[in-house]
């Protein structure tokens, strides 16, 4: 580039100095103005004199405060007030309130009271205010006044209210008292009888619809809503609808705006008759007029349209059916048509503030979308509506699409069978490039995706799913775009509705395309809640993956990647994990695959660790029963001891003991049912039931292929999974698989014999987790030994069992973690594998014995 002349240079320095600092002057005045304000601190009379003793109790220090303290500490003590009066309402209302009404006004207008105590304070002194004078204190006072109306007695509202309001609402009064008797007349017709309020309310009421300026009569015009309800249906028809009527026939657009919506929120008032006649051609003349001469009540009207297809239903011919449809169509597109030719940074201003308006009329149109429906009936849909619904979903203004996308649910409720009429908008909508649009869509999505895979049936042999190809991609561009953005809330939202896809999409569909990004999320993502969202939706991905070969390598590389994981911040990832595989799967699935590789962390060289593992101690141990799980009771019990003798962080230490406190006291679960535990146990025989419904299901999915080549439908899976759930009565035989020695349950029918058979053969694909464990069915299959004749009745109570010492440290030989088959190989996070790569083990996340995270930081002195 080349400099700029020197005229031009000289210019910009000038407007440079200008600008940004300002002229040489503005900077000596600053620093002369910079030596009082160093000298505003506080001199030690003045310390003295805010200082207050420490011995008064609260509404002493208040009176005092009052009567001798600055205003800072007045208004400190308003502030107050409602936490005085809810401590000591008797000496507040007789010691404190008494001195807050000699404050100043300014100072007065901040006092907040509770309702309950308004009749005391707040009805007398709104009301002297009144009286006297409409400033700007009188307008707060008021409005408090108005919130505790229905709290007062109706002699101290007659008295006090309706018998000045008189005088207050006559025209030679200000607009101002005026407009404060319009509110009031709002608030009083509740509080008294028909006759009352027909003799003395209405006439005042009538007077100030008719009043000369616009201001008051559209605010009495407002609050005909709240007198109708008040005073009856009948004596609305005859003395508020020809008000109103007259009201939408005003030459100010704000009361005729104020008429128009107070007509629809009345319309469940009137009769047939009225609506037909009177209401339905007032909403005609708004309709016609909208477009023609008053643009002011779109807004309104779009906004209404909703109400007014529900009340005016049935009431509309077939050629008026059409027009109103025509309409809503045309405000659907309304702004979209125009080209105004403009640059955009010349836009006049009133353009601009029309193209609000009417984004504003379609995001209106998009809110009242399913009542549309609803009026043209969803058989009709796709010819009279589907392509305004495209409209929508296509709107170049984001709170347009976003307010479509809150309504897509709904939408797709009333469509029913009809639902794949939309498929291709929800792809366009997750696909959006607005992340408030996606995270809008996705409060409802595992409905919305439901309904799309039955079709919108209750009962329904395939999934209908397997006709949008496009599904699987969009999902997992929303989840990348929700991660590559700085909203981890949408993120962590979008992978826990996640959740929902094992009963949308197929098990494998699952494990290639989305299990591999959970574990990824799991160990590179730097937010923890999306972390842990992760980790809980791999739990039910892995809950209901229906290939035991599939089910192993997420087991192994969970434990070897997390629980043997290099980064301390894996392992305590790891420790989530299983507290989510104790909520969501069996005892006997916990105990069989993840019991001693949890308990395994109490020897972890990170105290954080440690103390995460001590909180979940107690869920560790209510996974066992007794005695089938004698043997990993004991050795829960040898860890626990281990660390009490040898932890040397006076954190973990005393977390350990009160964990060993709850430990003791928890009673254990036993093989057969308990009464105390019988819902406990209940549940988790269910779970059971469904995780061996899954292998038996896999064998036959099997034998069928080997038959004819036809794999096992998932919608057959969910059939059969129904047909075998628990009854919520059983039989106290009823037997249960546990895991441990044999002989502790024993099937009671030739099925569960062979389902028992089938599962014992089936291995674990030859993968070796730990040099300890060989492979996961030894964490199962240790059974008790001559050694182990302790007792297991708690914690405290046993004696120590003779094992080696090095039993539960972590390995030295790294091993190779298995990878998922379409997806890039994870590195290994093994504690021991020196090539691991991770991007958490680093800086303050390493294997160092030191406290991290979860214990604040102590500074060395």
């Amino acid at each position: 580039m080349h400099p700029p002349p020197p005229a031009a240079a000289a210019a910009a320095m000038d407007f440079g100095q200008n600008s940004l600092f300002g002229y040489m002057e503005d900077l000596q005045e600053l620093t002369i103005i910079e030596r009082p304000v160093r000298r505003s601190l506080k001199t030690p009379e003045e310390i003295e004199r805010l200082t207050v003793d420490e011995d008064l109790s609260d509404i002493e220090r208040a009176v005092y405060l009052l009567s001798a303290g600055q205003d800072v500490q007045g208004t400190s003590v308003i502030a107050n007030l409602p936490f005085l009066m809810r401590q000591n309402p008797a000496e507040t209302l007789r010691r404190v309130l008494p001195k807050v009404r000699c404050l100043p006004r300014s100072m007065r207008m901040h006092t907040y009271l509770p309702r309950e105590y308004g009749s005391h304070y707040v009805c007398p002194e709104g009301v002297t205010l009144w009286r006297r004078t409409l400033t700007g204190v009188s307008n707060a006072w008021l409005e408090t006044l108005l919130s505790v109306i229905e709290v007062l007695p109706k002699e101290t509202l007659r008295h006090e209210i309706l018998n000045p309001l008189v005088s207050k609402a006559q025209l030679s009064q200000t607009v101002q008292s005026r407009l404060v008797s319009c509110k009031i007349l709002g608030k009083l017709t509740n509080k008294f009888d028909a006759h009352t309020i027909k003799r003395e309310i209405l006439p005042l009421v009538k007077s100030l619809c008719q009043d000369v300026e616009y201001e008051v009569r559209s605010c009495m015009c407002r609050q005909l809503e709240n007198i109708a309800q008040g005073i009856g249906t009948e004596l609305t028809k005859s003395m508020v609808l020809p008000e109103l009527i007259e009201l939408s026939r005003d030459e100010g657009s704000s009361v005729r705006l104020a008429a128009f919506e107070t007509l629809v929120n009345l319309l469940d008032v009137f009769d047939t008759d009225d609506r037909s006649q009177t209401i339905l051609p007032l909403v005609k003349s708004f309709c016609e007029k909208s477009f023609k001469a008053d643009e002011s009540i779109l807004i309104s009207l779009s906004f209404h349209l909703g109400k007014l297809c529900h009340g005016l239903y049935g009431i509309f011919t077939p050629d008026q059916h059409l027009r109103f449809l025509e309409f809503y169509k045309k405000l659907c597109t309304l702004g979209l048509q125009q080209e105004n030719g403009h640059n955009e940074n010349q836009i006049p201003p009133q353009i601009l503030e029309q193209e609000k308006k009417y984004i504003s009329v379609r995001k209106n149109c998009a809110y009242n979308f399913p009542a549309m429906i609803v009026f043209v009936d969803p058989k009709n849909f796709h010819l009279e509506l589907y392509s305004t619904f495209f409209c929508l979903c296509h709107d170049p203004e984001v709170p347009v699409r976003y307010t479509i996308a809150i309504c897509f649910y709904e939408v797709s409720k009333l469509l029913n069978s009809g639902v794949y009429l939309i498929h291709k908008e929800l792809i366009t909508l997750l696909q959006d490039e607005s992340l408030e649009v996606l995270d809008a869509l996705i409060d409802h999505l595992p409905e919305i995706l439901e309904l799309m895979s039955t079709g919108g049936e209750s009962s329904v042999q395939e999934n209908k799913l397997s006709s949008l190809p496009d599904l699987i991609p969009a999902l997992t561009a929303a989840e990348q775009r929700a991660a590559a953005s700085l909203k981890w809330r949408t993120h962590e939202k979008l992978l826990q509705k996640y959740a929902c896809l094992p009963h949308i999409i197929s098990s494998d569909q699952i494990y290639y395309r989305f299990l591999q990004r959970m574990f990824t999320i799991m160990m590179t993502n730097n937010v923890l809640p999306v972390q842990k969202a992760a980790s809980r939706t791999l739990c039910i991905f892995l809950r209901y993956n229906r290939k035991q070969e599939q089910r192993h390598e997420v087991i192994q590389k969970l434990i070897e990647q997390l629980g043997q994981g290099k980064s301390y911040w894996n392992r305590l990832r790891f420790l989530d994990t299983c507290e989510f595989i104790i909520e969501i799967f069996s005892k006997s699935f916990f105990c069989k695959y993840f019991f001693l590789p949890a308990i395994e962390l109490t020897h972890d060289p990170v105290a954080n660790v440690r103390m995460k593992l001590c909180y979940l101690l107690p869920k560790v141990k209510s996974t066992l029963k007794i005695p089938a799980d004698k043997h990993l009771l004991q050795q829960l019990e040898m860890c626990v001891r281990k660390l009490l003798c040898q932890e040397k962080d006076k954190d973990v230490l005393a977390i350990v003991k009160r964990t060993v406190l709850e430990l003791d006291r928890m009673e254990m679960s036993m093989d057969a049912f308990q009464k105390k535990f019988y819902e406990k146990d209940l549940l988790d025989q269910e779970k059971e039931r469904e995780e061996l419904l899954l292998m038996e299901m896999e064998q036959l999915e099997k034998e069928k292929q080997q038959n004819d080549g036809r794999p096992v439908s998932d919608k057959t899976f969910e059939k059969k999974r129904r047909d075998t759930k628990t009854p919520t009565t059983l039989p106290k035989s009823i037997p249960i698989s546990v895991p441990g020695p044999s002989g502790t349950s024993t099937p009671s029918t030739s099925k569960e014999i062979k389902k028992s058979k089938l599962i014992r053969s089936q291995s674990f694909n030859n993968q070796a987790f730990h040099a300890k464990y060989g492979n996961l069915d030894k964490c199962a299959s240790k059974s008790s030994t001559a050694g182990y004749t302790s007792s297991v009745s708690g914690l405290g109570k046993t004696s120590v069992i003779s094992l080696p010492d090095d039993s539960f440290r972590t390995r030295n030989a790294s091993s190779t973690p298995t990878s998922f088959p379409s997806n890039p190989s994870l590195p290994s996070t093994s504690r021991g594998t020196g090539n691991s790569v991770d991007p958490k083990s680093s800086g303050s996340k390493d294997t160092q014995p030191r406290k991290a995270t979860l214990k604040s930081r102590k500074s060395n002195p």
